[in-house]
């Protein structure tokens, strides 16, 4: 069976797209990330980052929808974030940029991902799930909450790569 053609269309950006990135972050975060500290990571050796996009309705712009920030540290790599905006929940924007990330972990060497996400996120944990995510940890109050909100902790999630995940194979 062939798969759907997404909709999404994913590119690599850098340092110079961390407004943009920032922008997208806060859409989707209650205590979203600066500029500043996303320029900061996108510029550590081994740090990159994925932008989805709409594709353009005649005449129209592409509209970004959101981005995944991975870093690779020898044979791991570490999802930092991932946001996707209103316009892209439910529509297969998150998961389309995860699995591009996995490609590219496994195509710069990568044999394992790694991740945090919070217990009481079920959308992103049955995301993760189905890309092949099993939790191997557990980080007690991980997540800071807001005034009058309880801290959540967070669960570690691992996937193993195989070479088949590489754009490469």
């Amino acid at each position: 069976m062939i798969a759907p053609a997404t909709p999404w269309r994913i590119a690599p950006v850098d340092g110079a797209h961390a407004g943009l990135l920032a922008e997208l972050h806060a859409h989707a975060f209650e205590a979203p990330w600066s500029v500043a500290a996303l320029t900061e990571l996108l510029a550590l050796p081994g740090t990159f980052a994925l932008l989805a996009t709409a594709p353009a309705d005649a005449g129209e712009a592409s509209s970004p929808i959101g981005f995944i920030l991975c870093r690779v540290a020898g044979d791991e790599c570490e999802v930092l974030t991932i946001a996707v905006g209103p316009a892209g929940r439910r529509r297969g924007a998150a998961k389309a940029l995860l699995n591009a990330a996995l490609a590219q972990a496994a195509d710069r060497g990568a044999h394992a991902v790694y991740l945090e996400v919070a217990v009481d996120n079920a959308a992103a944990r049955q995301l993760y799930a189905a890309a092949g995510f099993a939790s191997v940890g557990r980080r007690r109050s991980y997540y800071q909450g807001a005034k009058d909100h309880p801290s959540t902790d967070a669960l570690i999630l691992m996937c193993a790569l195989s070479p088949q995940r590489s754009t490469k194979a």
